[in-house]
């Protein structure tokens, strides 16, 4: 009977995750139609894809067995100059050194990698015959090594040709690469789950990326022991990213909805738009983030917070790597490829930087507003899971709702006062636009769709957010 109940729990789940607001009306639980892209626009169908993730305190100290059992004779163990210093790091090489391991450090790394980065990185993993990948650190080591295992894998293929369209060729990766190990070290980015690594092209002051099922890791070792060393900052900065990865998947575009129909499997993209089975994940990991973000970041001894940050971060990871994001992620990498002058506080890098996880959320409330005419009843549910009692509101009030208990929350981690305490003025807006459009991968999943006026007018809103 207890397995019947789970099964008839699960199923539950999956019905509540159909609404009738007007994105989501017809999807789920009704009959696709012909199964076949030669007669539909719109996709019909969606996949799920994740790593393998093993989660337990200390458990980084299995990952020289596991290296041993893969056979590794030659390991390539990337992380960050900070991070390589740190308990860490440490815990893993002491793991690789017991069990009779062969490595090489590459400790280089950059916090918000760039294009010159990543071509670094991959030079090194070129210079080598290494068999395995492992990446210690947060979603910028991890998407490091993916791209230089990627392109170690592909020697002879141009930087570009594997870069998301219209910025690079996006094209498929059909080769085998070899296997990775990620051992997150921040609980934001969920990128030990995704196949997809992130970078910004300085040509154009914006962030693109690398979106292929073929970059996942093959194993998570998630270790909330490790997520002690992170400064409140940077667990802030972390955990707004699984927020925003939580809300934006969930209220995406439904996968039924999104064109065009891929012709053939291989050209089904990672960001397929929300889904049954990614509204499950992301719905819980927004309940977490609500229940443990302010603890996490105000107490850094709080191991029951922080390790659920990690797990939230893990639960939103196969959300969103599955459903994608929409318009706070599009809009935030001109934002953070643009930064002029702003000084991060609790990152020790020497170039300006607006953290990922900043550069995202401060968008949010603006946006949340903007898409919930299309979806009021998830962006109510998600105003409620923040703690908003929303049993008297109308539907019409959903995105001021959602709008007001994000900018409470913000506040009471004390985000920065929106775009203008970050760098930016009103005469930004042009060129943030401008490296909004070519984000078209993401921007295209957001429930309503938008112009460059609308654009324009979401980064004016950000401008003071309280």
């Amino acid at each position: 009977m207890a397995g019947r109940d789970r099964v008839v729990h699960l199923l539950r789940q999956l019905e509540r995750a159909a609404c009738r607001c007007p994105a989501h009306s017809n999807t789920f639980h009704r009959g696709a139609g012909a199964a076949s892209c030669s007669v539909r626009e719109t996709d019909y169908a969606f996949e799920m894809a994740s790593s393998n993730i093993r989660y337990g305190a200390g458990v980084s100290r299995e990952i020289g067995m596991d290296l041993q059992n893969l056979g590794a004779r030659n390991v390539c163990v990337m992380t960050d100059k900070n991070l390589s210093r740190l308990p860490p790091v440490k815990a893993v090489l002491e793991s690789l050194a017991a069990n009779g391991v062969q490595f090489k450090v590459y400790d280089d790394v950059r916090v918000e990698p760039t294009d010159s980065s990543f071509k670094d990185a991959i030079s090194f993993a070129k210079n080598d015959s290494f068999d395995v990948f492992v990446a210690v650190g947060g979603g910028s080591v991890i998407d490091t090594c993916k791209a230089a295992n990627l392109y170690a894998c592909h020697p002879d293929a141009d930087f570009l040709d594997f870069v998301n369209a219209p910025i690079g060729g996006g094209k498929p990766i059909t080769g085998a690469l070899k296997p990775l190990i990620a051992v997150p070290t921040t609980a934001g980015t969920g990128s030990e789950t995704t196949g997809v690594a992130i970078f910004d092209y300085e040509p154009l002051k914006a962030k693109t990326g690398i979106a292929n099922r073929a970059l996942r890791p093959t194993l998570g070792i998630v270790d909330p022991i490790h997520t002690l060393s992170m400064p409140e900052r940077v667990a802030a900065n972390s955990g707004f990213d699984v927020l925003c990865h939580a809300l934006e998947s969930y209220t995406a575009l439904p996968y039924d909805q999104r064109r065009p129909c891929p012709p053939n499997p291989l050209s089904r993209p990672a960001y397929q738009g929300s889904n049954p089975i990614s509204d499950v994940w992301s719905r819980h990991a927004l309940g977490v983030v609500a229940k443990f973000m302010k603890r996490a970041v105000k107490d850094p001894e709080d191991l029951e917070a922080r390790s659920s940050m990690h797990l939230a971060s893990v639960f939103a990871g196969i959300g969103f790597g599955n459903a994608g994001v929409h318009l706070c992620h599009g809009m935030s990498y001109p934002i953070a490829g643009n930064v002029k002058t702003h000084a991060a506080k609790g990152y020790s890098v020497e170039h300006p930087l607006v953290p990922h996880g900043l550069s995202v959320v401060l968008t949010s409330p603006a946006v949340f507003n903007f898409t919930a005419p299309m979806c009021p009843e998830r962006h109510l549910e998600a105003a409620e899971i923040l703690g908003t009692d929303v049993r008297r509101v109308k539907r019409e009030d959903a995105g001021a709702v959602l709008s007001d208990a994000l900018r409470q929350f913000l506040f009471d981690l004390q985000v920065e006062d929106g775009l203008a305490a970050v760098g930016y003025s009103t005469e930004d807006i042009p060129a943030l636009v401008k490296g909004t459009i070519p984000q078209e991968r993401v921007t295209k999943l957001s429930p309503r769709a938008h112009t460059e006026e609308d654009l324009s007018q979401l980064f004016e809103a950000s401008m003071k957010l309280y």
